[in-house]
């Protein structure tokens, strides 16, 4: 249940046109409901204006089915995270309203539009990190973000990043998605005067340890302003920017469940 529909509800119930014992049946789920091999978190999106959002590694298609079965008829914008093909179609099959953002592997159940607010700087270094730097610009499209991407832009050819500096110079929040070393975020921090979110990659040969190297290359900027997530973590960098961009837009929480 979402903050409209439970003010609509306490209205009914105000004006007589719903009586106790039926509001306290449909409220009976929250905070959580349990069905076995989850507890479902329907309160959530009272809290925090985004409903639960399921991630899909590790998951079977069935627990994916029986998750969203419960969440779809109250909510809208449901992320299903990390989903493959077979998770998509395993959706599809339940005949619900979706969309799939396959280079981010997000699924958006009932997706719902709005004009977006502000201005967050998606920046990837390369193209091989597209996969995590679409995952942060889905899900903070999502909650209700205005995005700006800006891709292939490393410091391998520090040029291009110059090209469109005008373009970060805009941006309410950065997010800056980077392997290899992770260079590229101390760069962005020391060019914009907006908070940076540093979203290291498994990307990178043998030495890169996984991701590891441009982790802790990250973590080591001299460049004030930044703060960093973990290896290929494109959601938390995503709903991190969406919070500190909409505090910016409006000093309210998001609102995903009213786009």
């Amino acid at each position: 249940m979402d903050r409209q529909k439970l003010t609509t509800l306490l209205e009914q119930v105000r004006d007589r046109a719903v009586d106790v014992d039926t509001a306290r049946a449909r409220l009976k789920n929250l905070p959580f409901e349990d069905i076995g091999f989850a507890k479902i978190d329907s309160h959530r999106s009272l809290r925090l204006g985004v409903p639960e959002v399921v991630y899909c590694a590790g998951k079977t298609v069935d627990q994916i089915q029986g998750i969203l079965e419960r969440l779809a008829p109250s909510h809208h914008n449901i992320m299903a995270t990390r989903a493959n093909l077979q998770v998509y179609d395993g959706i599809r099959e339940m005949d619900l309203n979706c969309e799939y953002h396959s280079v981010a592997r997000i699924v958006v159940v009932n997706p719902k539009k709005s004009l977006t607010v502000g201005n967050i700087a998606i920046v990837a270094a390369g193209t091989s990190d597209l996969p995590v730097a679409e995952e942060a610009a889905v899900t903070a499209e999502t909650l209700g973000n205005r995005v700006n991407r800006l891709y292939d832009v490393g410091v391998a050819g520090v040029h291009r990043l110059l090209e469109v500096r005008e373009d970060l110079f805009q941006a309410r929040v950065a997010v800056v998605v980077a392997g290899m070393e992770g260079a590229l975020t101390s760069v962005v921090g020391g060019l914009v005067a907006c908070p940076v979110i540093g979203v290291p990659t498994s990307v990178g040969y043998g030495a890169s340890f996984g991701g590891l190297a441009a982790l802790l290359g990250m973590l080591n900027s001299c460049a004030p302003g930044v703060s960093v997530v973990n290896i290929d973590n494109g959601f938390g960098a995503g709903y991190q920017a969406g919070l500190i961009n909409q505090l910016g837009e409006s000093h309210q929480p998001m609102v995903g469940e009213e786009l």
